[in-house]
C-alpha cells in the first residue's frame, strides 16, 4: 500500500511547474507523505528536540532512493511551507494542535537538510532558485541561519566540480556574497553562515584565474584583535599576506576540542610557506596581545512601552570567528618548544579562562588549546607551565584537564604527578633567589623579594647601586632586548613564586615525605623554590625521634638552634603544628620572630582545628561552619583555588535545594563535602541567573566507597586542613566581611541583617584568633601603642575625635560612645600593605586591613575623606 501511495506521489512530481507552493492547496501532493512520515517517525523517536532519527523510517529510505528529479521537488518545495507554518503556528488557543503543527514543521526541516546532504544532480536553475527562496523566506520568526546555508553551498561546489563554473553562476554567486543576511552570526543553533560565506569565497578563488595563493580575508573588527591582525598583515608584501591568508581560511577549520594530524600537517606546510621564523614571531605577537587584551564593555537600554528603562552591559573579548582562528594559530605552534612561546601560551591560558560578567570565561577554546600545545611540548617547559595554571585555574572541567595531562606526563616519565610537577619547576637560572644579568660593565639584579614580588637593580661597575637605567642601555637595539627579557622573566619569576607558595601549602595535606636528596635539589637549593622552603620548618628523620628544623646558615638546627645531622638516610616532611604540643608551637614562634622571618606559607600560625564535643556527638558531620552567608562567586573563585569543586548555582535550578562543594583526598581515601544552599532572594542574581549569595551548612567526610565516616575516624590533619579551608571560605566570603553591606538595604538586610550584625562583631573564629595573637604582640611596638589596645575581640583606638573598636574578625568598625557604626571601604584593589611593620607570615589581608584603619583613625583630625567625615560628624 505505502509503495502505490508512493509512486502515485512520484509520478505526480513534475519539474516543469513554476508555480508557487503553498501548503494549503499542495499542489505536489507531499503533505500527505509528510504527515504519513511524521507519524512513522513519532513510532521510532520519543521526543522530537535533537534525537529524530529518518534513518529509521521506511518513507524517508523511499524519499531517498527516488529519482532525482523528485527529491529536487521537494525540496524546492519546502522552504515556502515552512515559512506559511512557522507564520500560521505563532499563537491560537489549542496548544497541543499547535505543537503537533510545529514538530512536523521541524521534520520539515530536518527533511531539508538530509536531502541536501545526499548526492543529487542539481541544475544551475535549481541551485539559484534554492538560494532564492532562502532569502525570499528569511523573516524575523525564521532567519537566515535557520536555513541550511552551508549545506547548499556544498551542493553548489559539487555542482561546480563536476559542470564547471559558468559565468552566469559565477555572477550570480558574487551577488550572493553581498547579501547582508551573511553579516548574521550563528546564536545557539543554526548555520554558522560566516563559515559558509568563507567556503563561497574560496570556490570563487580556486575557480578563478587568478595566480594569487589565497584570497584575502579580512578578521573581523567587532573586537579589538581583529583590527590588530588586520593593519599588521596588511603592512606586509602581498607574497606574504597571501600566504597568511590561506593560513587564516585554514585556521577557520579549527573547531574541534583538539587538532587532527590532517589540520597540523597541513598547517605545517603552510607555516613552511611563511617561514618558521615569521611565522612565530608573528603569531606569539597575537598571543601576547590578547594574552593582554581587555573585554570591552557595552552599555544597552532597554525602554518598556510604560516608559520604564533597563540598562544592562554586554562585554566582547574576542569575536567568534577571530577566537577560531587565534585557536588554529595556537594549534600551529606546537612545533616550537622555546620557553617564551610556552611562556606566552600560559599567559594566554591564564586570560582565556578569566571569566566576563554574564559570559564566564573570555575564550575557554583558546584556552583550551594553548594547554594542548603546553602538554604536547618537548621537555618539562610546557608541564611546567601546566603545574602553575592548575593552581590558577578555578573551571574545574579544565582543572581535570590539566590533572589528565599532568598525570600522562608523570606515567611516562614513571613518577608521581607530584613529582613531575617538582621536578619542572624552572629555576630561571637563580642562586638564593637572584641572579645577575651582564650588560657591559653593569649589572641587573634581579631578586625575589616576597611572594609575587621582584626587585630589579642596577649595579655600576664599583658595584654601587644605580637608580636608574643606564644611558647606554637605551641607546642599544641588543642592549634594549635584554632589558625586556629580563622584565618580562621577573614576571614569570613572580607568577612562580605565587604558584610555588600556593603549591606548598596545598601539600600539608599530602603526607608527603621526602627523600634528602630530591628534597635538597627540588626545594633546598632551587633557585627560586628555595626562597619560599628555606623560610619554612620541617621534620628531619634520621632514624631515630624526628626534629623539627630549619635551615640557616648552611646548616640545619633545631628550636634551641642546636645543629641536626642530615645523611643519605634522611627523610624530610613539611612539620604541621597540630602534631606539636603547644609550649613548641610558641617556641617556633618566638624563635622566627627573633630570626626576623615572614613565613611565605602561614605555618608556626596555621589555625588548628580538633575535634570539638558537639561534633563527637553528631559523629558523622560538623556544623561548625554552617549558617553563614556567603557571596556565592566569591567563595566559588576560592574553593577553586583551593582544589575544591563545586558548581555554581542559579534562579533557573528548579527543586535544586543544595549543592556539594567537594575536595578529594586520595592519599586518605576519602572526599571532603561542605554543604552548600541556595539563598532566595528577589533580585538577588546576575544577568545570567546565578545567585549572588548562598548559605553554608555541614561539613562531612565520605570514603572511595561512597559511604560517610565518623568525624573521628578522619585522620585529624585532614580533619583540621579542611576545616581550615571552610574557615577561609566563611572569613573571605561572608557578607559580614562587606563594610558596605549593610547599607544597601533592601530584602537581604531584612532576611539577613541580624546575621550580619552578629558576624561583624560576634566570636572570633580560628583565623581571627590567630590574628589576635599576632595582634597581641604587634601592637605594643607600634607608634600608635599609646592610643591603640586590645580588648576582647576587638582593637580600640583613641582618636583625637572619637574613640573605635575594629573587630578583629571582620575588621568592621564601631565607634563610641553609643556603637555606631562606621563604614570605611578599601579601595578597589588595595593590598593594604602595611610598611614598617614586620608580621610573621604573608598573606593575611584582614590583618593588614586592620592596621592600616588603626593608624587612619588614631590620626582621625586628619581624615580628609568626605564620606568617613560625615560619618565622624553624624
Amino acid at each position: 500500500m505505502l509503495k502505490n501511495w508512493f509512486n502515485k506521489i512520484s509520478k505526480k512530481v513534475s519539474l516543469q511547474s513554476e508555480t508557487a507552493i503553498e501548503s494549503k492547496n499542495d499542489p505536489d501532493g507531499f503533505e500527505p507523505m509528510i504527515r504519513d512520515l511524521f507519524q512513522e517517525a513519532k513510532e521510532h523517536n520519543r521526543s522530537f528536540y535533537g534525537s529524530l532519527k529518518l534513518t529509521n523510517c521506511a518513507t524517508y529510505d523511499k524519499i531517498k532512493s527516488s529519482s532525482d528529479e523528485f527529491k529536487i521537488k521537494l525540496i524546492l518545495s519546502l522552504p515556502e511551507v515552512i515559512i506559511e507554518e512557522v507564520k500560521s503556528t505563532r499563537g491560537g488557543d489549542n496548544w497541543k494542535k499547535l505543537e503537533e503543527r510545529r514538530h512536523i514543521n521541524g521534520l520539515r526541516i530536518h527533511i531539508l537538510g538530509a536531502l541536501l546532504r545526499t548526492k543529487i544532480a542539481f541544475s544551475e536553475d535549481h541551485l539559484i532558485r534554492l538560494m532564492v527562496l532562502f532569502k525570499k523566506n528569511t523573516t524575523n520568526y525564521f532567519t537566515f541561519t535557520q536555513w541550511p546555508i552551508g549545506l547548499a553551498i556544498t551542493q553548489i561546489e559539487k555542482h561546480i566540480k563536476a559542470n564547471g563554473l559558468s559565468e552566469s553562476l559565477r555572477t550570480y554567486l558574487e551577488d550572493v556574497l553581498k547579501w547582508s543576511h551573511f553579516d548574521s552570526q550563528r546564536s545557539y543553533w543554526g548555520s554558522d553562515v560566516q563559515k559558509a560565506k568563507t567556503k563561497l569565497e574560496t570556490i570563487l578563488f580556486e575557480n578563478s584565474d587568478s595566480k594569487l595563493v589565497a584570497p584575502p580575508y579580512h578578521l573581523n573588527e567587532q573586537d579589538k584583535f581583529g583590527p590588530f591582525v588586520n593593519q599588521k598583515v596588511g603592512a606586509m608584501d602581498e607574497k606574504e599576506a597571501q600566504y597568511w591568508y590561506q593560513f587564516f581560511y585554514h585556521a577557520l577549520t579549527a573547531t574541534g576540542g583538539k587538532p587532527t594530524k590532517k589540520y597540523l600537517t597541513t598547517s605545517k606546510a603552510i607555516v613552511t610557506d611563511i617561514g618558521n621564523h615569521k611565522f612565530k614571531l608573528f603569531a606569539t605577537e597575537c598571543v601576547n596581545f590578547v594574552a593582554q587584551l581587555k573585554p570591552e564593555e557595552t552599555t544597552h537600554t532597554h525602554r518598556y512601552n510604560d516608559g520604564r528603562e533597563y540598562t544592562y552591559s554586554s562585554w566582547t573579548f574576542l569575536e567568534e570567528k577571530n577566537a577560531v582562528i587565534l585557536k588554529g594559530m595556537v594549534w600551529s605552534l606546537v612545533q616550537f618548544h622555546d620557553s617564551k612561546t610556552l611562556s606566552l601560551l600560559g599567559d594566554l591560558t591564564d586570560r582565556a579562562f578569566k571569566k566576563i560578567p554574564g559570559v564566564g570565561p573570555a575564550a575557554a577554546s583558546v584556552g583550551n588549546a594553548a594547554i594542548y600545545v603546553l602538554a604536547h611540548s618537548k621537555g618539562l617547559t610546557g608541564v611546567s607551565q601546566l603545574s602553575r595554571l592548575k593552581l590558577k585555574v578555578t573551571q574545574n572541567n579544565t582543572k581535570k584537564l590539566i590533572q589528565k595531562y599532568l598525570d600522562e606526563a608523570s606515567s611516562k616519565l614513571g613518577i608521581t604527578a607530584e613529582e613531575i610537577e617538582e621536578i619542572s619547576i624552572p629555576d630561571f637560572g637563580l642562586s638564593d633567589g637572584k641572579k645577575e644579568i651582564e650588560f657591559d660593565d653593569y649589572k641587573l639584579v634581579v631578586e625575589i623579594t616576597g611572594v609575587g614580588k621582584t626587585t630589579l637593580t642596577w649595579l655600576k661597575p664599583d658595584r654601587k647601586e644605580q637608580k636608574s637605567v643606564p644611558a647606554f642601555v637605551k641607546q642599544s637595539a641588543k642592549l634594549k632586548q635584554r632589558l625586556t627579557k629580563a622584565k618580562s622573566e621577573a614576571k614569570n619569576i613572580q607568577k612562580y613564586t605565587t604558584a610555588q607558595r600556593d603549591r606548598i601549602d596545598r601539600s600539608f595535606i599530602l603526607d608527603r615525605v621526602w627523600d634528602y636528596e630530591h628534597f635538597e635539589k627540588y626545594y633546598l637549593n632551587h633557585g627560586l623554590v628555595s626562597f619560599i622552603a628555606r623560610k619554612l620548618i620541617w621534620v628531619i628523620k634520621n632514624g631515630a625521634e624526628p626534629q623539627s628544623a630549619i635551615f640557616i646558615d648552611g646548616r640545619w638546627q633545631n628550636i634551641s638552634g642546636e645543629e641536626v645531622p642530615i645523611s643519605k638516610e634522611t627523610k624530610v616532611s613539611l612539620w604541621h603544628p597540630i602534631f606539636d604540643s603547644t609550649e613548641t608551637v610558641l617556641q617556633w614562634r618566638n624563635r622566627l620572630e627573633e630570626l626576623r622571618w615572614q613565613q611565605p606559607v602561614k605555618q608556626a600560625y596555621r589555625e588548628i582545628y580538633l575535634l570539638t564535643d558537639a561534633e563527637v556527638n553528631t559523629k558523622s558531620y560538623s556544623n561548625r561552619m554552617a549558617a553563614h552567608l556567603l557571596k556565592q562567586h566569591q567563595f566559588n573563585s576560592l574553593a577553586g583555588i583551593r582544589n575544591w569543586k563545586y558548581q555554581l548555582m542559579g534562579a533557573y535550578d528548579d527543586g535544586r535545594d543544595n549543592e556539594i562543594a567537594t575536595l578529594s583526598l586520595p592519599t586518605w581515601g576519602l572526599k571532603a563535602e561542605y554543604w552548600i544552599n541556595e539563598v532566595y532572594m528577589d533580585g538577588s542574581f546576575n544577568d545570567a541567573g546565578i545567585w549572588d549569595y548562598v548559605a553554608t551548612d555541614q561539613v562531612k567526610f565520605v570514603d572511595d566507597d561512597g559511604r560517610t565516616k565518623d568525624l573521628i575516624e578522619v585522620p585529624k590533619i585532614v580533619l583540621s586542613e579542611v576545616m581550615r579551608d571552610a574557615d577561609l571560605f566563611v572569613g573571605v566570603a561572608s557578607v559580614g566581611n562587606d563594610p558596605a553591606w549593610q547599607d544597601s538595604g533592601g530584602e537581604r538586610v531584612r532576611q539577613y541583617g541580624d546575621y550580619w550584625q552578629q558576624y561583624s562583631f560576634g566570636d572570633l573564629n580560628e583565623m581571627a584568633k590567630t590574628r589576635k595573637q599576632v595582634l597581641e604582640k604587634i601592637v605594643p611596638r607600634l607608634k600608635i601603642k599609646n592610643v591603640a589596645k586590645i580588648d576582647g575581640k576587638f582593637l580600640r583606638i583613641k582618636g583625637k575625635v572619637r574613640e573605635y573598636k575594629i573587630h578583629i574578625g571582620s575588621t568592621n568598625i564601631l565607634m563610641e560612645p553609643n556603637n555606631q557604626y562606621l563604614c570605611i571601604v578599601p579601595a578597589s584593589g588595595s593590598k593594604a600593605e602595611t610598611k614598617n611593620v614586620f608580621l610573621p607570615f604573608e598573606g593575611d589581608r584582614g590583618l593588614s586591613l586592620i592596621i592600616s584603619k588603626a593608624f587612619l583613625l588614631a590620626d582621625d583630625d586628619k581624615i580628609e575623606d568626605p564620606t568617613i567625615l560625615s560619618q565622624l560628624k553624624r
